[in-house]
């Protein structure tokens, strides 16, 4: 074991113990983790690495959450769909850019996400329309239509999407949450697996930290799903913690990725 693989574990583990702590969030850390933890000295390298790592973990919680029933497969594929073809391009067009201008996106779409989850508001109380030949006509639009744009930004960045997804599901379709959240991880596998495949045929992903970052993932959703349950009436509380967390770290990327190109 090298000092890079026990910090390949470690980051590992935070970042499926804050999937298992508040059910999401945890890959906008895996980047940042990668970089300047890990010490992967090329962003584009850990975008698909992180891509990798994103879409295992996400598979690994997908089967849970479809034996429960919470996830929707019509609504959930839909979207998937249109985002694959999103996350094609945004990786696409990822992988043009300066890896540290990347970064620098990178920390400000942190900034964006921890303030949205700082104001983000209760979800609406509309009744939830299954897709169907009835509700094609106005459901498919909005599906495609944010599966679309999503996928695109998880592309682009390298991050499996869940709080961009979660709110695009219940806003295309009206999903009640726990069923988005159980519908967004078949979106976040397949965006992940798009974004990781694109990275992989440039050769662009790290194998070995990959694979240590999973096993630490598994390990570290297991801590963070057992404190869930203990700290369950506090959840909004946990939110807020992690969106402070967010914020702190995006700015440090944000500051560290300028001070690196004009510094």
């Amino acid at each position: 074991m090298t000092i890079t693989d026990l910090a390949s574990l470690g980051s590992g583990s935070l970042v499926g113990f804050v999937l298992g702590l508040i059910g999401g969030g945890g890959s906008i850390l895996a980047v940042p983790l990668l970089v300047y933890v890990v010490g992967v000295a090329q962003p584009h390298v850990a975008i698909g690495t992180s891509a990798v790592a994103v879409a295992l973990s996400a598979f690994g919680n997908l089967i849970g959450h479809a034996r429960a029933g919470h996830v929707r497969w019509p609504c959930a594929l839909v979207f998937s769909a249109a985002g694959i073809a999103g996350a094609a391009v945004g990786s696409a067009l990822g992988k043009r850019f300066d890896g540290q201008m990347l970064l620098i996106l990178f920390g400000v779409l942190m900034l964006v996400i921890a303030l949205a989850m700082l104001l983000r508001k209760p979800a609406p109380t509309d009744a939830f329309a299954p897709l169907s030949r009835v509700t094609a006509g106005t459901l498919l639009p909005r599906l495609l239509g944010m599966g679309g744009a999503v996928g695109a930004l998880s592309g682009f960045f390298g991050i499996g999407g869940g709080f961009l997804i979660v709110p695009g599901l219940m806003g295309a379709a009206r999903l009640p949450m726990i069923m988005a959240v159980g519908s967004s991880l078949v979106a976040v596998t397949a965006f992940g697996l798009t974004t990781a495949t694109s990275y992989a045929l440039s050769g662009l992903v790290d194998w070995r930290i990959a694979a240590l970052f999973v096993a630490g993932g598994l390990a570290g959703g297991l801590g963070g799903t057992f404190l869930a349950k203990r700290l369950a009436a506090q959840k909004s509380l946990l939110t807020q913690v992690f969106a402070g967390i967010v914020a702190v770290v995006g700015i440090y990327v944000v500051l560290r990725g300028a001070w690196t190109l004009w510094g």
